[in-house]
C-alpha cells in the first residue's frame, strides 16, 4: 500500500497539522497488532486499516526528526522519487512536486511559522528534554516545548500525561491561530517492560513488551484526536522515526543498519473538525 498524498499548498493553512512519531516502534510489531485488532482506535485511522511500510532517514531519534522537520519523512519502500508532503528550498529536488508545500526557511517548524501557525511541541526521549544544548536543539525550534520526566521514557503514564499537555495548549491558543503540534511519543521506546504485567525490570524489554507500550498509546490516542479537532480539521501524520532490534541477527537497540530498525510504520489521514 502507498499512500496517496493530498495537495499540502490546500492543507497549510486551513487546517491544523499534528505530526506524532511513536519513537522506537517497529513496522513488523505494528502492522501485525493492526492486523489481529489490538490498536482499534489508532487502526480505524489508518488507509484499509494498515500501516504503510516506510524506510526512515535515520537510524536514531536525533538523526531521523532533522531530516524530518526538514521535509523528509520516511520514504515509502519500492522505487522513487517519491513526492514529498513538504520540502524546504533546494535546487535540484527529484522528490519536491506540485503539491509539495514549499518553504524558504531550513525547518518545516520555522516554515509553517512563517505562514501564522503557532508552533507546540511535546517531548518524550532525552533528545527533546531541553536540559543540555544537545537535548535543546530540536524543541528550541517551536514557539513553546514541553518536557518532564512525566512525559519521558520511564514513566509508565507519559502518553496520557502528554495528551494533557496537547489538551492545555489546543484551549489556550487564539481561535482563528493554525497550529502545528508536534508529539514524540515516548512510551514504546525502552524501557517498556512495566507495561506487561507481572514484569520486573530484571525480566527487561522484549517485542511482547513493546507490543504492549503500543497498546497503551493505543487506549490514549483518541484523547489527542478530540483535542486536535475541536477548532479545525486537521492533517495527522503519524509514524515511528526507527525501529529497535531485540536480538534480531545478533543486534540489540539501535543506531544500526539493519532492517528491523530503518523499517518503520507510518500513515497520513485527515480528522473532521468537531466545531
Amino acid at each position: 500500500m502507498t499512500l496517496r498524498d493530498p495537495d499540502m499548498n490546500r492543507v497549510v493553512g486551513s487546517h491544523d497539522i499534528l505530526m506524532v512519531t511513536l519513537d522506537t516502534l517497529r513496522f513488523d510489531v505494528a502492522a501485525e497488532l493492526a492486523a489481529d485488532g489490538r490498536i482499534p482506535n489508532l487502526a480505524r485511522h489508518l488507509p484499509d486499516g494498515e500501516w504503510e511500510r516506510r524506510h526512515s532517514p535515520g537510524s536514531f531519534t536525533y538523526a531521523a526528526h532533522h531530516a524530518f522537520f526538514s521535509g523528509f519523512l520516511p520514504t515509502p519502500d519500492g522505487p522513487g522519487p517519491h513526492p514529498r508532503l513538504f520540502a524546504a528550498a533546494f535546487g535540484g529536488s527529484e522528490s519536491t512536486a506540485a503539491d509539495t508545500f514549499v518553504f524558504p526557511e531550513a525547518t518545516l517548524v520555522e516554515g509553517l511559522r512563517s505562514v501564522g501557525y503557532r508552533t507546540a511541541c511535546i517531548g518524550g526521549v532525552g533528545f527533546f528534554n531541553g536540559e543540555t544544548a544537545l537535548g535543546s536543539v530540536l524543541p528550541n525550534l517551536f514557539d513553546e516545548a514541553h518536557w518532564s520526566r512525566e512525559t519521558g521514557v520511564t514513566a509508565p503514564a507519559s502518553f496520557e500525561n502528554q495528551v494533557t499537555i496537547a489538551e492545555q495548549i489546543v484551549d489556550a491558543r487564539v481561535d482563528d491561530e493554525p497550529l502545528l503540534l508536534f508529539v514524540n511519543v515516548a512510551a514504546i521506546h525502552q524501557p517498556n517492560w512495566f507495561y506487561v504485567d507481572g514484569r520486573s525490570a530484571i525480566d527487561g524489554d522484549d517485542k511482547a513488551s513493546h507490543a504492549a507500550a503500543l497498546e497503551y498509546v493505543d487506549r490514549h490516542i483518541e484523547r489527542l484526536f478530540a483535542a486536535m479537532t475541536r477548532r479545525r480539521d486537521c492533517f495527522v501524520i503519524i509514524c515511528s522515526d526507527h525501529g529497535t532490534a531485540y536480538g534480531d541477527d545478533g543486534y540489540t537497540g539501535h543506531r544500526t543498519a539493519h532492517p528491523a530498525v530503518w523499517t518503520v510504520p507510518y500513515a497520513h489521514f485527515f480528522l473532521e473538525g468537531s466545531r
